[in-house]
């Protein structure tokens, strides 16, 4: 049987990912500003990219909430509302717990040094007022368990919750994590390197509806 010709299906696919990828960056930075009118012809214009890569895009990130659409009539950047954050952090908290409880057990050594390094480098982050280093190292710390738990769907729900997690970071904050964050890393890295995988996820849980506190906060 000859190999099928996929050539086109590849290329079509590659740049709806790179449309997919450029807007979704803008709207998480906020360079598409929450509310901002899209059109089709400027985006086109914008990506040099023809409109069915783009149309693409868009339905993807309406699927995720970044894009909404009335037909015949607009698409735009989906608002920010103070709603998005009760929905989005007890969801992230939720799936976090479960990739905590999952991966307590099978942490190694250097998953724990790992997870030291991490938070010593969120605190020191949050320090400087990097908000770009502290949300980094905030996801690096929280990825060892994600990593460790071996669960494709969990990884896939994160990813699914990513860019609306990263535009309420970046547009909607008012202020970085505190002390409180904190704490609930340093009790989170003591409950794992004791084995105790509930307490572990009840920590992880904390911590994600803290976060998801000082965002609805900063939106008020």
């Amino acid at each position: 049987m000859p190999v099928p010709q996929q050539r086109a299906p590849v290329e079509r696919h590659l740049l709806r990912d790179t449309a997919y990828d450029a807007l979704c960056a803008a709207i998480v930075t906020g360079t598409l500003a929450p509310g901002e009118r899209l059109h089709d012809e400027e985006l086109c214009a914008w990506l040099g990219l023809s409109k069915t890569p783009v149309r693409d895009a868009l339905g993807r990130l309406e699927d995720e909430g970044l894009v909404e659409t009335a037909p015949q009539r607009y698409t735009q950047v989906t608002p920010l509302r103070a709603a998005d954050a009760r929905h989005v952090f007890p969801l992230l908290a939720v799936v976090h717990g479960l990739a905590t409880e999952l991966a307590v057990p099978q942490l190694e050594l250097e998953d724990l040094d790992e997870l030291d390094e991490h938070n010593d480098a969120f605190m020191q982050a949050l320090r400087a007022r990097d908000r770009v280093a502290t949300f980094a190292a905030d996801e690096r710390f929280h990825g060892v368990f994600v990593a460790r738990a071996g669960n494709p769907q969990v990884v896939a729900a994160l990813r699914r919750l990513a860019p609306c997690l990263h535009r309420l970071q970046s547009l909607a904050m008012a202020q970085l994590p505190g002390g409180r964050s904190v704490a609930q890393h340093q009790a989170l890295v003591a409950r794992a390197g004791a084995g105790d995988a509930v307490g572990a996820a009840s920590a992880v849980r904390a911590n994600w509806m803290t976060l998801g506190a000082l965002v609805e906060r900063g939106m008020g």
